[in-house]
């Protein structure tokens, strides 16, 4: 079974940033609850649908499957249009480990969050200067969550 096992952590300054390219993320919900979620996510021009499992510590089933972008973006249309995240996204390599950093715009403008996807969930990784408190645990900095309970309105 595919795992998604995640770290979350908080960013302050966007300094280290610099000069990365970011991908342009819009994404979505059309099931959401503790148990499971059914994720849209167009990148940049590549559209995925995914589905996630119950979360256990910092490891959740995950299965992802790339779809049309038209598609997502009817879907979208169709089922979520009034819950969308929009985030734009930098992907950083630190000490042989790829770090995601969402820079996050509309109702959860301020946001930063860095993410480690690891193969373990004890895996060891070197910590990044940059990093702030680390969220895995706490499910308000899920995208889930987000998507109801937006940043700017805690």
């Amino acid at each position: 079974m595919p795992l998604e096992i995640e770290r979350k952590y908080l960013i302050g300054s966007l300094d280290f940033l610099a000069g990365i390219k970011p991908v342009f993320i819009a994404q979505s919900y059309i099931y959401s609850d503790s148990e499971k979620i059914l994720r849209l996510r167009i990148m940049d021009t590549q559209a995925f649908l995914t589905i996630k499992g119950k979360t256990e510590g910092i490891s959740r089933p995950e299965y992802e499957y790339e779809i049309p972008e038209n598609h997502a973006r009817e879907m979208m249309e169709l089922f979520c249009k009034d819950s969308i995240i929009i985030k734009k996204r930098y992907f950083l390599d630190y000490m042989g480990k790829t770090w995601s950093v969402d820079v996050f715009e509309g109702n959860n403008e301020g946001l930063v969050i860095a993410e480690i996807e690891l193969s373990d969930p004890d895996e060891a990784f070197e910590i990044p200067p940059w990093l702030g408190k680390e969220v895995s645990h706490d499910k308000r900095y899920f995208n889930s969550y987000l998507i109801h309970h937006p940043f700017n309105s805690w």
